[in-house]
């Protein structure tokens, strides 16, 4: 039997995969680089407030076009006969958001994508594409699964920053740009976490400058905002995303104010 020249590489290499490199063995040493134990979201307390009576749009105002009441749920759908002059919204009209607790579910196509707007803006000084346009925090809704293109991130929908925090997060906003403290899900974990074309459920806590993103009962985000930059009252509102046609449904809408 002829003896490999390169012998000592391989045995560096096999004690390399058994004992770790410098580099796995670091991430593996530093909390803040591994995912965190899985933390699930916070029981629902008497006191919610259903928003959406399950029959009609009643105290919600978006394009009549796009968005009906289907099987008691909200579908907002965009064909090609039909389509989003820049992305639309669905405006509930009933109050805005300070300090509270929201908890519905959704579910989507995956041509396209929606979000779920609070403490936003309602654009009404004649400047938008179209009457229902928002601005401020999103929480994304989109039917995928492979990171970083996953649904529960905040975009700065119509702001500068984009994608603030990420799923998987926590993270805070200081010195103009984001500092990363932790990893709560990975990869790994939202594979069998999403529910790929099929209802998922959300919940979003917001107090002070704290966002909170839950799906499928796991907290998926934490993000603590800069006071100097945070969004701190605002419109709720459901998107469609201008573009190729897409549908997205939203059911079981339910909400509870905080004290600050």
């Amino acid at each position: 039997m002829r003896v490999p020249t390169n012998l000592p590489f391989l045995c560096l290499s096999v004690a390399a995969l058994v004992l770790g490199s410098p580099a796995s063995r670091a991430t593996a040493d530093d909390p803040a680089l591994a995912p965190a134990a899985a933390e699930g979201a916070p029981p629902e307390m008497p006191g919610m407030r259903r928003i959406f009576n399950g029959r009609d749009l009643a105290g919600w105002s978006g394009d009549e076009r796009m968005w009906s009441v289907r099987d008691g749920v909200i579908r907002g759908e965009t064909t090609a006969a039909v389509p989003a002059k820049g992305n639309t919204f669905l405006v509930w009209q009933e109050g805005t958001l300070r300090d509270f607790e929201l908890r519905l579910s959704f579910r989507c196509t995956a041509d396209n994508n929606s979000g779920i707007q609070y403490r936003s803006r309602h654009v009404t000084d004649g400047s938008a594409p179209n009457p229902w346009v928002v601005r401020g925090y999103q929480h994304e809704v989109r039917n995928e699964r492979d990171f970083p293109n996953v649904a529960g991130f905040i975009y700065d929908e119509g702001g500068k920053r984009g994608r603030i925090c990420l799923v998987g997060e926590r993270a805070r906003w200081a010195d103009g740009a984001k500092q990363v403290d932790g990893t709560l899900v990975d990869q790994e974990a939202w594979s069998t976490l999403f529910r790929l074309d099929d209802w998922n459920d959300v919940v979003i806590v917001a107090e002070g400058t704290r966002l909170r993103h839950y799906l499928n009962d796991r907290l998926i985000l934490d993000f603590t905002d800069d006071p100097a930059l945070a969004l701190r009252e605002g419109v709720l509102a459901l998107q469609l995303h201008a573009g190729r046609p897409m549908w997205a449904e939203f059911r079981d809408v339910r909400l509870r104010e905080l004290p600050e």
